[in-house]
């Protein structure tokens, strides 16, 4: 009966793994064009819709958010399809069932918060959650996605600790940046209400100046983050890092630049929901690409314990002669 199991080649799973990241980076978009035309509460209950799991007749703000339910069951599907070929793959890899199954499970995370996102009338709390949890499912996926495409130990570890340890801390620096984000916008105009009669809370721990200044130190921690890529860009190329590392930190550069382009117009245009979705989809690459930039800048190479050692030695001779000394 084991012989009529379907058997999932490496490059086959390779081709799952990607379609699993492409859906969940489709659905935060798809999530940001249902808070950004004020269509949070078109469906007012959850799961259902108006009391309805299958809806005929839709207002336009419904449609949306009832569009975006819809898409959960393509990222579903997706994600457990990675999940249950990762135990038909041959070889059959632990690392990439463990990851492969995390993904449906961070699916139905995002579901249930996206119910509570809904039962709680869009709490900035829970909308910041959701958003923050969809970039973490992105993450595993990445994850994924690479190390499908490698063997163990077909990529040898890197000696050069300045070609893996700067790519490292501009992810977490991009972490914060999409927390502080999530912020400015928890405290924007654009808090998902359709403006007939919903009323949405907003951040507001600064009173009436919340949102100004949740901008500036975003805008202010982007420039910042902006002018480190470039100066890693420049430190992965006099240290001659391998091609791979390079090319991801140069779309992070670019996605950057185009970054505070969109923000310094959606600036002066008072926050169109256009430009914001845009905004929201280059923060989204930009993520997307500092993951890979990550993964491929590849592990460090541990230190010899020899080498250890007569480093240890070394200090201890030098504490030695400058006592006597």
């Amino acid at each position: 009966m084991l012989e009529r199991v379907p058997r999932i080649s490496p490059r086959a799973y390779a081709v799952i793994a990607l379609v699993a990241l492409a859906s969940l980076v489709i659905i935060v978009l798809t999530g940001a064009a249902v808070r950004l035309t004020g269509s949070g509460l078109g469906c007012p209950t959850w799961p259902r819709c108006d009391g309805k799991f299958v809806q005929t007749e839709l207002t336009s703000h419904a449609a949306i958010e009832y569009g975006n339910r819809l898409f959960t069951g393509v990222v579903s599907v997706a994600t457990i399809a990675a999940a249950l070929c990762a135990f038909l793959r041959r070889p059959f890899r632990k690392d990439l069932a463990i990851i492969g199954v995390l993904l449906p499970l961070g699916v139905v995370a995002q579901a249930l918060l996206g119910g509570l996102t809904v039962l709680y009338g869009l709490a900035p709390g829970f909308v910041m959650s959701h958003f923050l949890l969809s970039q973490l499912c992105i993450a595993a996926a990445v994850a994924l996605a690479w190390r499908a495409r490698h063997e163990p130990g077909e990529r040898p570890r890197v000696g050069d600790r300045w070609s893996v340890i700067p790519v490292r801390i501009l992810l977490v620096w991009g972490g914060l940046l999409l927390f502080l984000g999530t912020v400015a916008t928890g405290a924007g105009p654009h808090a998902g209400a359709s403006g007939t009669g919903e009323l949405v809370p907003r951040l507001d721990f600064w009173g009436g100046y919340t949102m100004m200044r949740a901008i500036s130190w975003h805008g202010h921690i982007a420039a910042a983050f902006g002018v480190a890529c470039v100066i890693v860009w420049f430190l992965l190329r006099w240290r001659k890092a391998n091609p791979g590392v390079r090319h991801a930190m140069t779309m992070v550069c670019l996605l950057m630049l185009a970054e505070g382009i969109v923000g310094s117009v959606q600036y002066r245009l008072k926050l169109p929901t256009e430009l914001i979705w845009v905004h929201v989809l280059l923060a989204s690459l930009t993520w997307l690409s500092l993951l890979w930039a990550t993964a491929a800048a590849g592990n460090l190479e541990p230190a010899p314990a020899a080498s250890r050692a007569a480093v240890a030695a070394g200090s201890a001779g030098g504490t030695g002669s400058g006592r006597v000394g």
